[in-house]
């Protein structure tokens, strides 16, 4: 472990008696409710009552590895904020949107979201590692029943995809689909193989930062690139902390498998929307093998107010990291159009700025759709 690492573990460890022995055992005991954050230090114990309702309204869990890197006694703390609830979570906002990306209007069954001709989502599980306070699926991710689709629902939806050869590419998303069994995995991507038109997998995940200790070489195998199949992982970090030694080694490993690497960032007000510490993440990222692929504008999900920029302010920052690394360290600076309408390249014409302060965003089949900052 870093030293700042090894720090928080010590730390933790005197709050939490087995948290040492829960991260060398690999067990990945995971923190899933408000007590449980209290009894580790990470939340004042007086908070865990006016949790309460946010965890009963919206998932949440703490991995070892997440929690370690957490700093308690910090109210900014960047981590904290991504993972640990807050009581604005239950305060909704103007404009914001249960669906604010729009899956459902996209859905034909369920676990397939097909917006784009060449690829689609296909959600096998929605449950995560760790559950993000920003997250755009937070109405429908978590544990429970209908976390998982059942073998028939998996088998419609790659029936779906085989019946349809503009398919290229099928994303494979959720909740977070390296949360499942690595012979799950290996099964899904021999399916996803074994259809002809199908040349890319990518798989949408938090494992390699929240669990690394998951992907051992094994687990990797199960992801590996397979004849007629390529094989991707999107990698979603926000902070240049969460590229531990851990984590690094958990993604060279998937490298060693043959896994090609990018990742995915949201821009978030108190975690990452400053120049230096986004141009440390995008270089921590190459450094690690990760190609930078995608800096999310953040969705207008419920009670997600406080980590929203506007675009004009998202889009400075972007001209300035973009002025501060290499072309191979700048992802591409994209908004979600609500509604389904898929994404869009705010620093592009097919974003512009109208008088009255909104936007007109030009989706991929050239179709104008008025959006708004909330």
């Amino acid at each position: 472990m870093n030293a700042r690492l090894t720090s928080r573990f010590h730390a933790l460890s005197h709050f939490w008696p087995n948290f040492a022995q829960t991260v060398t055992d690999g067990n990945f005991r995971t923190l899933r409710d408000p007590a449980a954050l209290a009894e580790a230090g990470l939340i004042a114990p007086e908070a865990a009552a006016a949790l309460a309702p946010v965890a009963a309204r919206y998932a949440v869990a703490v991995t070892p590895a997440l929690a370690a890197l957490i700093d308690p006694a910090d109210p900014t703390d960047p981590i904290a904020a991504q993972f640990l609830p807050d009581p604005a979570e239950l305060l909704a906002a103007p404009g914001e949107l249960a669906d604010p990306i729009g899956d459902a209007a996209r859905a034909p069954l369920r676990g397939i979201v097909h917006r784009y001709p060449d690829r689609v989502l296909l959600t096998p599980t929605y449950v995560c590692p760790v559950y993000c306070r920003f997250c755009f699926r937070r109405e429908v991710v978590g544990p429970g029943a209908g976390a998982a689709l059942t073998r028939e629902e998996l088998e419609a939806a790659l029936d779906y995809v085989r019946a349809r050869p503009a398919i290229r590419e099928v994303i494979v998303t959720g909740g977070d689909p390296l949360a499942m069994p690595a012979k799950r995995i290996a099964a899904l991507s021999a399916a996803l193989a074994g259809i002809a038109h199908v040349g890319t997998a990518r798989w949408h995940s938090r494992v390699p930062v929240a669990t690394p200790q998951r992907v051992t070489q094994a687990f990797a195998q199960a992801l590996a690139s397979r004849e007629g199949l390529s094989s991707v992982v999107a990698v979603h970090v926000n902070h240049p902390r969460e590229l531990t030694r851990e984590a690094r080694a958990a993604l060279r490993r998937l490298q060693q498998a043959g896994v090609m690497l990018v990742s995915q960032t949201v821009l978030l007000k108190g975690v990452n929307a400053d120049a230096a510490t986004l141009t440390a993440l995008m270089r921590g990222l190459v450094e690690a093998g990760v190609k930078p692929y995608y800096l999310h504008h953040p969705d207008l999900a419920p009670g997600t107010a406080r980590f929203r920029l506007t675009i004009d302010e998202g889009l400075a920052l972007y001209r300035r990291l973009r002025g501060a690394v290499s072309g191979l360290m700048v992802p591409t600076y994209v908004l979600d159009i609500p509604g389904g309408f898929g994404k869009v390249a705010l620093d592009s014409d097919a974003a512009r700025r109208q008088a009255d302060g909104g936007w007109t965003l030009t989706d991929f089949s050239g179709a104008a759709h008025f959006y708004r900052d909330a």
